[in-house]
């Protein structure tokens, strides 16, 4: 096992375990999992896993520094699926070992994700060679994989540490972290916040505003002491996140770990590599700014920006066409207006290559502010305009909604239209959450207006507005397009069925025509 313990004389394997966190987790990471823990090995900076396991091992020793002043509190941010919580687990654990009469609260944004850890924690402390070794085991009397008691296996010797799982915003009546009445350098246990919040459930104000909440009125008084330190490990995914309110306390060691450092190393380059790092940089400008930099950019930017929208003096080869619809909740002016877009599917070539991706092609959109008994007549109107193209469309997207209930009701006799009522619930995220997912697919120019479309300025200029933090006044128009990216890029329900001899000549004809134009711009 290389410099993993190999399990000999007792007493030497405990010493050298109890010594060494790193060395801990990897022996023990092994024996649990089969497989060896691998830390990474970054060209021109330390490995992750080393840094967090030196500020992981300070608070526990009591060395953990602030302005040369002793802290109890730190923050380390990191990108997602980099190992934290397994680091965290393990720490656990290895604290354990050590102060058998510790106590821990382990939270999460959901209590099934902190029961899952605890329950890992259980399993590594029942594990043969950690009872044959430190002489301790989960309590018999505890069977609850998120509330469980140490013991003892030596006889006249209690151990009484204990690990309880919580959900950020749930209760945590009755149990504390660390210990009352001991000695500073006696580590009594301490509270860990794993990911406080949920990442389809920050965009929005209230949710997110209720974890800080939940931090400041319920999660800081479970501690037993005032120097029972607390650790946050979580990435960032807003600028009014909770880690962004602990940064600006001033009371946290913060510990800040980008995916790409300011030399342009790659945190983990068997994770992501440079260039992956900074394709995501470019295509998914929002996330990578927050969840792998570490400093989510001002909420108040665009979402979409302009340059993203590809714009055609010639129509693409579409495969496919259809209509989503955004309908107003009212006919008040200060709401959401309605809108109705009209998208064709098309093959995205080069030349003549096939590039094994579909675009979608924004061939009109209204806007309008109209009664909601009107709406019928205005979508009929707009779907008649939809009709006159080569390619008629069959299909409407309609928001399921009060009003887009309504309208969808009323189309279902249309002869040859199939509704679909576009379902928005908790699974399916917040709407700004939903423009994120869109948002890799505008940026790498998959989404097409005619250069000449009368829409196409009114369009662009509405999605460049569209804000993270819903500072935009309206979304109507970006709904649409939303929606329309939904059903066809991301989910697939209306791609098209290709026949692939029309494709051919298709593909040879816009070939054609793409070359002239080059030859013609070269003459200029």
């Amino acid at each position: 096992m290389g410099d993993i313990v190999e399990l000999t004389t007792k007493e030497l394997t405990k010493a050298k375990l109890q010594a060494s966190f790193l060395l801990f987790i990897r022996t023990f990471y092994k024996l649990q999992t089969g497989r060896d823990f691998v830390i990474s090995d970054p060209f021109g900076r330390e490995s992750h896993y080393i840094t967090i396991a030196r500020e992981l091992k300070a608070v526990a020793m009591g060395e953990l520094m602030l302005d040369g002043n002793p802290c109890y509190k730190l923050l380390i941010t990191v990108p997602p699926r980099y190992g934290k919580s397994t680091m965290v687990v393990y720490f656990i654990a290895w604290c354990m070992c050590r102060w058998p009469d510790a106590n821990f609260i382990y939270t999460s944004y959901a209590k099934s994700l902190s029961k899952m850890q605890t329950q890992q924690i259980r399993e590594i402390i029942n594990n043969r060679f950690f009872r044959e070794i430190f002489d301790l085991r989960v309590s018999s009397d505890s069977s609850a994989k998120d509330d469980f008691i140490v013991e003892s296996l030596v006889d006249g010797i209690v151990a009484g540490g204990s690990c309880f799982a919580a959900g950020c915003g749930g209760p945590i009546t009755g149990r504390g972290a660390g210990l009352q009445g001991v000695d500073v350098k006696h580590f009594g246990g301490l509270i860990v916040i794993d990911d406080g919040h949920k990442p389809e459930d920050v965009s929005s104000d209230t949710l997110r505003q209720s974890v800080i909440d939940w931090y400041y009125g319920t999660l800081q008084s479970r501690r037993n002491s005032p120097t029972t330190p607390i650790v946050c490990i979580a990435q960032r995914l807003h600028e009014d996140d909770l880690p962004n309110h602990l940064i600006q306390t001033g009371e946290w060691k913060v510990v800040s770990l980008p995916a790409l450092d300011a030399a342009g190393n790659a945190l983990d380059p068997a994770k992501h590599s440079k260039e992956q790092l900074l394709h995501m940089q470019e295509t998914m400008p929002y996330v990578y700014a927050s969840q792998y930099n570490q400093d989510p950019q001002p909420s108040g930017g665009g979402i979409f920006k302009p340059e993203w929208f590809n714009l055609l003096d010639i129509e693409p080869h579409i495969l496919s066409t259809f209509v989503t619809a955004d309908t107003a909740e009212t006919d008040k002016s200060y709401n959401d207006a309605t809108s109705f877009s009209f998208f064709g599917v098309y093959k995205c070539m080069l030349g003549t290559m096939d590039l094994g991706i579909y675009g979608l092609h924004w061939i009109d959109c209204v806007e309008i502010r109209v009664e909601p008994k009107d709406l019928e007549n205005e979508f009929l109107n707009f779907y008649a305009d939809c009709m006159r193209h080569r390619i008629k469309p069959s299909v409407a997207v309609i928001e399921k909604k009060s009003t887009g209930v309504t309208l969808s009701s009323s189309l279902r006799k249309v002869p040859g239209l199939r509704v679909i009522a576009l379902d928005r619930n908790a699974s399916s995220g917040s709407k700004i959450q939903r423009f994120l997912e869109a948002q890799p697919f505008v940026a790498s120019n998959r989404i097409s207006l005619p250069s000449y479309g009368k829409h196409t300025a009114m369009c662009i200029e509405h999605c460049r507005k569209i804000t993270a933090n819903n500072t935009h006044r309206h979304d109507d128009i970006a709904d649409t397009l939303q929606s329309a990216i939904q059903v066809t890029l991301i989910e697939g329900s209306l791609m098209p069925e290709i026949d692939d001899k029309s494709d051919e000549v298709m593909r040879n004809l816009m070939g054609d025509f793409n070359r002239a134009t080059h030859l013609r711009r070269a003459a200029l």
